[in-house]
């Protein structure tokens, strides 16, 4: 019987690990894609009158194909000082929302140029159903791709932060952690944290984590492991939590919460001032 019982065991042991590396097929905000209840927590952006500041840039990404950003570089300047922003969009895409907080973010910081990279290869969505797809359906390795295309683009002396919200959050900590050395700064508005030391060991950038005690997705919860899992890796991270609801400073939200947003925003800019 004692060799019946050892395979049965083994058997379950392996079970158990399938259906564990199963699970972490979908390790990021895209786990929520079909999620009603994440979807309706999403109100569709409303259009807006936007001047862009920017243009639109193409570069090369890593695997052979073509991307895109849209670059705003600091007013009044004439030569580009190596630091760099790298804005990353929501579920919704590339959209004017975000291009925006491009602009904001680069009058705010002054010397810094910001790049607002487009993940979804011009795709953008403007109903929580088409965003849900488009999350869904991206391809970890073009997006980590497009990143590398990015860093290649502006250079192996640049400087280089991110910052990203929700989707773009989560994407914001992996830019920084393929950034290696180059990163310097990375804010995360309540995107999905890795959650193996393994793949936090590249990071050299400090990181904000900003996140909402009312976020039924990415929880206070979350928030706590990836402060403990940044503690054991000897990661510098600073969690700032606030007392509102996910997508609280989202700018395609229509319904967002303006007094925390300006709170959060304003965090996030003495951070970046102060590493970048």
């Amino acid at each position: 019987m004692k060799p019946i019982r050892l395979f049965v065991c083994l058997s379950l042991a392996i079970g158990l690990f399938s259906c564990q590396s199963g699970s972490d097929d979908k390790s990021g905000m895209e786990q929520f894609a079909q999620d009603s209840s994440f979807q309706k927590a999403h109100e569709s952006p409303q259009s807006i009158d936007f001047k862009p500041k920017g243009r639109p840039l193409t570069f090369a990404t890593t695997d052979g194909k073509e991307s895109s950003a849209y670059m705003v570089t600091p007013s009044g300047s004439s030569t580009l000082s190596g630091k760099y922003l790298f804005v990353i969009h929501e579920w919704w895409g590339l959209n004017d929302h975000i291009k925006r907080e491009a602009d904001r973010l680069c009058d705010s910081l002054g010397d810094v140029t910001v790049l607002a990279l487009d993940l979804y290869d011009g795709k953008v969505a403007d109903n929580p159903e088409d965003a849900a797809k488009l999350m869904e359906s991206a391809n970890e390795d073009h997006l980590k791709a497009i990143i590398a295309g990015a860093l290649s683009q502006v250079g192996s002396s640049a400087k280089v932060a991110t910052l990203g919200w929700c989707f773009g959050g989560g994407w914001s900590l992996r830019a920084s952690i393929l950034a290696g050395m180059q990163g310097k700064a990375c804010v995360m508005y309540y995107g999905m944290p890795v959650t193996q030391a393994g793949d936090l060991a590249p990071l050299k950038a400090p990181v904000l984590g900003v996140f909402a005690k009312k976020d039924a997705w990415i929880t206070p919860e979350v928030a706590k492991n990836f402060e403990n899992l940044a503690k054991a890796t000897n990661k510098p991270l600073k969690i700032e939590m606030f007392d509102a609801d996910h997508a609280f400073a989202n700018p395609s939200n229509p319904n967002f919460d303006k007094v925390a947003a300006e709170q959060a925003n304003a965090k996030a800019l003495a951070f970046l001032r102060e590493n970048l």
